[in-house]
């Protein structure tokens, strides 16, 4: 069932877990993302990147997500978040189709030219009921971009993010801390920055490249208090090595189901492991998991 973002993430910070926000490409990732989601008994963010809204188009997407969310995964909560908005078009169109999240990231621009943005984003959502997520410190990498390593991994200056947190209102904050979108060998953690940033702002916080960090950080981080972890690589490797396994055993196939249905199932898998990891599993529709 579709339920506004706050719900998940107040939920979590009650019962000390993080809820995962998984990019989702097509109607096989969001089948994958909401199976998991019901056989983890688990919340889920479903969210959307400009490239994905541009290749599925917004309206097929929110009818997707939506019909999904109240058909296949109703009886769990599903919340539906964009993901690195850098056009306000764009993030106005999700404000009015229902989404009740969106990120702004102007973190490539000037932090007051950052924060003048994000404003402008934050009075028009906020009229509107839809949480608002910030970032400070542009993330590198690029997502599916595996096994490479990093030249340099920026971060984000404290007192940066905490004028912007306080300045823009916003409800949620992404800011670089050492990780990055892909899985790089360099990337990690500066705990010492999460934690401070956590007890200078006060606000949930969005851990952006979470496919590349290992477990053991990703427990430690969530104790820090890192309420939302992106996952995005992680489900696309899955996605297109299963699909490629599957096309060279079935060269002779015709019927584009048979080649896709094990995609589902591949995602599902990746997206269940993540929830138990996060400690969501088991937080809704009533499923005992060991996390």
């Amino acid at each position: 069932m579709l339920v506004h973002i706050k719900d998940l993430v107040q939920d979590g910070k009650k019962h000390g877990y993080a809820v995962g926000a998984f990019n989702i490409t097509n109607l096989e990732s969001v089948l994958g993302v909401a199976r998991a989601a019901v056989k983890a008994g688990s919340p889920a963010i479903i969210q959307v990147s400009e490239s994905a809204i541009k290749y599925m188009g917004l309206k097929p997407i929110t009818h997707i997500v939506s019909t999904v969310a109240k058909n296949v995964a109703a009886s769990v909560p599903i919340a539906l978040h964009l993901d690195h908005g850098t056009s306000l078009d764009t993030v106005f169109e999700c404000i009015n189709s229902g989404f009740t999240s969106v990120h702004i990231d102007a973190s490539n621009l000037p932090l007051d030219e950052n924060i003048n943005l994000t404003k402008q984003v934050v009075k028009i959502a906020h009229a509107k009921r839809v949480w608002v997520q910030g970032e400070v410190g542009a993330m590198v990498g690029s997502h599916g971009d595996i096994k490479s390593k990093l030249k340099e991994i920026p971060l984000a200056k404290l007192d940066e993010v905490v004028k912007f947190v306080k300045e823009t209102k916003i409800d949620t904050v992404a800011a670089a801390i050492g990780t990055a979108h892909g899985v790089h060998i360099n990337e990690d953690i500066v705990f010492s920055l999460l934690k401070d940033i956590k007890n200078k702002t006060k606000i949930p916080f969005v851990l952006h490249g979470g496919s590349g960090v290992p477990d053991a950080k990703i427990r430690r981080a969530i104790k820090e208090g890192v309420n939302i972890i992106n996952i995005g690589t992680d489900l696309k490797v899955a996605f297109c090595r299963t699909l490629i396994e599957v096309c060279l055993k079935n060269s002779e196939e015709t019927d584009p189901r048979n080649l896709l249905k094990p995609t589902i199932a591949a995602i599902e898998k990746v997206v269940y492991e993540k929830m138990k990891l996060f400690g969501s599993a088991g937080r809704a529709g009533g499923s005992k998991i060991k996390t």
